[in-house]
C-alpha cells in the first residue's frame, strides 16, 4: 500500500492546486491495485470529501462562491447523487460504467484549457438562458457520480464554460462546491447499499489512502498552483485516466 499512498498524495496535490477532488484519478488507481469494485467509490468520495473540503472554504473566503445561483443546481444534484449511490450494480456493468465515464473524463480534462482559450467573455446574464442545460447536467452528473464515485466536477466544469456560465475562477469555485456536496450524496448513497459494517471495513483498511489526500490536498491548495503550469497537470492525468479506462474496458 506505500506506493498507494504515495500516489495518492501525489494526486491530491495535483488536483487541490485546480480546483478538483481527484475521484477519477483515485478510482483509476484503485482498480489498477485491483481492490475490490464494492469499496472503490467508498474510498473514492471520502478521499473527493477531504480534498475539496479546504478548496471549497478557500474559494468561498475570497468571494467566488456564487450561492444563489448555484443553490438549484446543488438541490437536484445532491438527491440524484444519492440516488445513484444506492442502485446495486453487478461487477461487470459497474466496470463498464466506470471505463467510459473515465473515458470522457480523460477528454473533458484534455480539452477544458483549449475550451477556456477559445470561448468568448460574456456577461453572467447568460445564467438564464442556459439555466435548463445546467440544472439537467446537474442532475445527470449528480446521478453518475453517485453510481461510479466521481465528484463530477470534472464532467460539470466544462459545460459550464460552454454555456458560458461564468468566468473560469468562479466555474472552479462552482465545480469544488459541486464535487462536495454530490460527493457527500454519494458517499450515503453508498454506504445505505453496502450496509455501514462494510463501509466501516473499507474506511478502516484504507485509512492511510485518506491521510496521504489529506496532506496532498493542504500542499496543492497552497503551493501547487504557484509552481506547476496548470495544462500539464490536466494532460498529464488525462492519459492516466485514458489508460485506465482503455484497460478496464479491453478485460
Amino acid at each position: 500500500m506505500p506506493w498507494l499512498v504515495l500516489l495518492f498524495f501525489l494526486t491530491a496535490a495535483l488536483y487541490a492546486s485546480v480546483g478538483f477532488g481527484g475521484g477519477s484519478t483515485y478510482i483509476a488507481l484503485l482498480a489498477l491495485a485491483d481492490i475490490d469494485y464494492r469499496a472503490l467509490p467508498i474510498i473514492a468520495l471520502i478521499c473527493n470529501i477531504i480534498v475539496v473540503t479546504g478548496g471549497t472554504l478557500r474559494f468561498h473566503l475570497r468571494g467566488l462562491i456564487n450561492w444563489q445561483r448555484i443553490w438549484p443546481i446543488l438541490t437536484l444534484s445532491v438527491p440524484a447523487a444519492w440516488l445513484g449511490g444506492r442502485i446495486a450494480i453487478d461487477k461487470d456493468n459497474f466496470l463498464v460504467l466506470l471505463g467510459l465515464s473515465l473515458a470522457v473524463a480523460a477528454v473533458l480534462l484534455w480539452v477544458e484549457p483549449l475550451i477556456k482559450r477559445t470561448r468568448q467573455s460574456v456577461s453572467e446574464n447568460h445564467w438564464t438562458k442556459h439555466s435548463f442545460f445546467a440544472l439537467a447536467a446537474g442532475v445527470g452528473i449528480g446521478f453518475l457520480s453517485g453510481m461510479v464515485g466521481i465528484g463530477g466536477g470534472i464532467f460539470l466544469a466544462p459545460i459550464l464554460l460552454l454555456t458560458h456560465w461564468s468566468d473560469s475562477r468562479r466555474i472552479a469555485a462552482t465545480a469544488s462546491i459541486f464535487i462536495l456536496v454530490n460527493s457527500v450524496g454519494g458517499l450515503a448513497g453508498q454506504l445505505m447499499k453496502s450496509g455501514w459494517g462494510e463501509g466501516n471495513a473499507a474506511i478502516i483498511a484504507y485509512w492511510p489512502l485518506f491521510l496521504g489526500v489529506l496532506i496532498g490536498g493542504q500542499i496543492g491548495s497552497f503551493l501547487a498552483s504557484q509552481t506547476l503550469p496548470e495544462i500539464w497537470i490536466r494532460r498529464l492525468t488525462a492519459l492516466l485516466i485514458l489508460y485506465v479506462a482503455v484497460r478496464i474496458l479491453w478485460v
